[in-house]
C-alpha cells in the first residue's frame, strides 16, 4: 500500500516551519538536479542550507560536509538526492543524529515505503517523490 504524502496545506506548513535543510547528495555540477534545487533554495528561500557530499568541498561557495554527522546543527529537514538502494543506509545516518530531524524529503522520483514506515515510526514526517524547489515555489509564494 502506498502511503500518501502530506496534504498541500501540511506541505505549506512544513516548508514555512523549516529553518535548516541538509541537501544529502548535493552536487557542485550545474547539470545535476541537486545543484539546481540547491541554487534555487539558496537564492529564494529562507533556509540555512547545508550541502552534504563527501566528494565535494562546496556548492556555490557554501561549504559542503562529508556526512550528516559532521554538520554543526541537526537540520530540520534532510532533502535526499541518493539512489533508491542507498535509502535504508541514508535513514540509518539520519536516525543517528541526536535529536533527529523533523522532516525527511525524498526528491522527485524517490519512493521507498519501508524507509518511510521506519522514519515515521521514529517520529519523522516523510515526503516522497516531490521536488522541494517546485513545492517551495508553489506553496510559499505570498
Amino acid at each position: 500500500m502506498t502511503t500518501p504524502n502530506p496534504t498541500p496545506a501540511e506541505l505549506r506548513e512544513i516548508l514555512r516551519e523549516t529553518r535548516t535543510v541538509a541537501v544529502l547528495g548535493a552536487s557542485d555540477n550545474p547539470s545535476r538536479p541537486s545543484h539546481d534545487v540547491f541554487a534555487y533554495l539558496a537564492r529564494h528561500s529562507h533556509y540555512q542550507l547545508y550541502p552534504v557530499n563527501p566528494n565535494i568541498t562546496d556548492v556555490g561557495g557554501i561549504a559542503a560536509y562529508p556526512r550528516l554527522a559532521d554538520l554543526p546543527v541537526t537540520p530540520d529537514m534532510v532533502d535526499v538526492f541518493r539512489r533508491y538502494q542507498d535509502l535504508p543506509e541514508v535513514l540509518d545516518e539520519i536516525l543517528a543524529l541526536d535529536p533527529p530531524p523533523r522532516y525527511l524529503w525524498l526528491q522527485q522520483g524517490l519512493r521507498h515505503e519501508p524507509v518511510a514506515e521506519r522514519a515515521r515510526a521514529a517520529g519523522l514526517t516523510v515526503v516522497m517523490d516531490r521536488c522541494l524547489k517546485v513545492d517551495y515555489a508553489r506553496l510559499t509564494a505570498d
